[in-house]
Formats: structure tokens, sequence, C-alpha cells
């Protein structure tokens, strides 16, 4: 008797959201299906969140691979690397990739990500001019940094810090341009992006705040930014960080709903009941996703359900965030700006450089940051995804984990 043959999956994207959704199948359901897996980038699959500490020299790319290409042999997986899916037939349940492969698929995985937000100034195109997205951007930023002097990181937010610190860290001098008046205002209230602004700027760093670019100089490779204001800075190496746009137009192309990203319900499905979506690529109840624990999650669900286990249901939960630059303690987590009714508990130790604000509203904690002591950071996360009453221990909050428990035993 021939065994029947096992129905095919096939994964579109090899980055992190992808690969731990396949990590996590594989435990449920380890002999379901037989996988390909197509991806942009020519290796494996490697932790992207490294790439900063990369950048700084403090890992290096052998570190953060996450799946070399024997485990994918290991795990029976057919890897497509360095060729991308350019058409899904949904009528025929095939894809296509650039290199004219036709792949028939039973269930689909889309894992697309996204893709850098390059300014559309005048210039944008000059040579020089990059994002910070994956390990060929890193390699011509290690590059720049051995033959040039002054970088311009576009984009105060988490990653433009951790570029702009991993080429300082490399011996360029580096200005951060940010169109907003603080730093990380997705992250941080005002008086910690001050602290923190202080702390980089001690390390060498520059900052223009409330900065319009306008324009990138040069002929052929760039030599400077310039800005509304008509002022301009020096630059061989111009680094935008100034936000992501999901990669959804395979997804369009192919019919599916899509808004802001592919649209998914509570288990990751699109419209079409045969494919998936995860990642960054995905909107689920208006919500896109740039950090890594709901991506987790995200995996996780759809894992259960292409593995015909599926009870679970996707719910998004508070976020928490640290900034990767040696020397800088830095935890937020949760809802830090507070609504009516919310009340703030605030500790402050200039001297020390350090600031604790805990949001509370209904007698629960929402959320908090913290500056310079961060240590209690995943136990005031717990709290607030537990959303436990911490109206008993409100006094002594702010001292954290252990003083709340010294007075509870």
């Amino acid at each position: 008797m021939t065994t029947p043959p096992k129905p095919r999956l096939v994964v579109v994207g090899n980055g992190m959201a992808g690969m731990r959704t396949v990590e996590e199948l594989l435990k449920l359901a380890p002999d379901l299906y037989d996988i390909t897996v197509f991806g942009a980038e020519p290796h494996g699959n490697y932790n992207r969140i490294l790439l900063s500490p990369v950048l700084a020299g403090e890992k290096t790319v052998a570190d953060i691979m996450l799946n070399t290409r024997d485990w994918y042999e290991q795990n029976g997986i057919e890897l497509l690397a360095g060729d991308s899916v350019v058409a899904i037939d949904r009528r025929r349940r095939l894809v296509r990739s650039q290199s004219g492969r036709e792949v028939g698929y039973d269930r689909l995985l889309l894992a697309t990500g996204s893709k850098p937000f390059i300014i559309p100034v005048p210039g944008h195109q000059l040579d020089g001019v990059i994002a910070f997205r994956d390990i060929q951007d890193v390699e011509t930023m290690l590059a720049a940094a051995r033959n040039h002097r002054h970088a311009v990181v576009i984009g105060g937010g988490l990653l433009g810090l951790e570029a702009a610190n991993g080429l300082m860290r490399q011996g360029m001098e580096v200005s951060v341009v940010h169109v907003a008046d603080s730093l990380m205002e997705r992250q941080l209230d005002k008086p910690a992006a001050a602290l923190l602004k202080q702390a980089l700027e001690r390390k060498g760093l520059r900052f223009l705040l409330n900065a319009n670019t306008s324009g990138i100089l040069g002929e052929d490779r760039v030599t400077g930014v310039c800005f509304k204001d008509g002022t301009q800075i020096p630059a061989d190496l111009v680094v935008m960080t100034a936000g992501v746009r999901p990669n959804i137009e395979l997804a369009q192309q192919a019919g599916l709903r899509c808004e802001r990203a592919i649209v998914v319900d509570d288990t990751l499905q699109t419209f079409d009941p045969r494919v998936y979506a995860v990642g960054e690529c995905v909107q689920h109840r208006q919500a896109t996703f740039g950090l890594v624990a709901p991506i987790w999650e995200q995996a996780r669900v759809a894992a259960a359900h292409l593995a015909g286990a599926g009870h679970r249901r996707y719910v998004q939960q508070a976020t928490a965030t640290k900034l990767k630059v040696t020397g800088v303690d830095l935890y937020s987590a949760g809802d830090f700006i507070g609504g009516e009714g919310s009340e703030d508990l605030v500790m402050r130790d200039p001297r020390r450089g350090m600031y604790k604000r805990l949001v509370l509203q209904g007698g629960r904690l929402v959320g908090a940051v913290l500056y310079g002591d961060v240590q209690d950071g995943p136990w005031y996360f717990d709290l607030i995804q537990s959303g436990a009453p911490v109206g008993a221990m409100r006094q002594r909050l702010l001292f954290g984990k252990a003083q709340c428990e010294a007075m509870a035993a």
C-alpha cells in the first residue's frame, strides 16, 4: 500500500515570525506537512533584533543565526533562500518565485514582514542612504564606518538610537535627527526621554530634535542633509529609521483582504481559509505589530491551527520595550500615557540618573516607565499583564518587588 502524500505547507518569508511558527508546528505535529520555505535573503533564519549588537561589534553574524541550513535539512524542510515569491495563484493553489519556480500548497503561511520607510525627499536614492533592516545593511554600515566619518540617523525611536550607538562605537561622528520634540516618544514620557538624551550626549551622540529633513545632498554619494529651516549638516552615510510599512503587495495581488496590513482573524487566518499570516505583515483588530512578544504569541496560535489543534485565539496584550545600548538602562511597558481617572506614581533621583513612573487606573497597574533602575521591569510588566489589584501595596509600589514582598510576608 502506498502512503498518501502529505499535505504541503508553503511559507513565504524566512524571518523570525515565519520560522517561529514552523518551530511551534514541529513541536505539535512534526510529520503532518511537507514544508517548503521561501526567503528573500540568501541565508538561514537569524535574530533581526540582535542586528544592533552586531553593528556595535558586540556580536558576530554567526552569533545571531537562529536556524542554520543544517536545521532545515534535519527537519526535512526545503529552504529556497535568496529566491523570493513574486505571485500567488489562489485558484490553482500555487506560488511562483523570482527564479520561475512553481510550488503547490495545501496551506500557505504569509510571513512577509515589513520594509523600512525611506522618506521620499530629494536625494533619497543617493549612494550611502540606507535603512537598518537586514544583515546587508549592517555590512554596508560597517564598511562606511571604515572609510567615512559623518553619519546621520533619521529617526529617534528605538531602532534609530541603536543604529546611532552602533555607528558611534565603530568610530563615526553621529547626529540623530528626529521630527518630534523628544526621543522614543512612543515608549517614553518627556522626563525619561530627557534623561536618555543626556546620557547619550555624554557618550558622544548629537541630537537635532523638531528637525524636518527636506533633502539629502550629493552628486553620486551623499555629502550632507538639509532641513526645512535651511540648515545643513555633513553626512557620508544616512541611515533611515523613520518607521516601517507592512509588505502587503503579494497578498493584495492575490486578492486577499488588506487594509494597512493583511487582515487576519483571531486564529491568524486571512479571508482565505487556506492562507494564514503572522508577524509585521498582519493587521489584527486594527492593530499592526513590530515587537517580538506579540509575534511569538501569533506564531503559537497559527501553529496550533495549522496542526489541527485549533482552539487557541490570539489576544493582544501589553508589550514591553528595552533599549540595547550598553550602559543605558531603560524599560517601558503598557500604557504610560494614562487617561481619564488614571494616577501617576513618580520617583526621581537626578543625582543617580534614576526615574520611575507608574500609571495606575482603577486600582491596577497599566503602565510603567523606568530609567536607570530597571531590575523590577519584568515584575511590573507581569502586574500589568495579569491586571492584579495593587491597592494594598500602592505606598510601596515604586520601591519595587523586594519591598512589596517583604511587607506582604
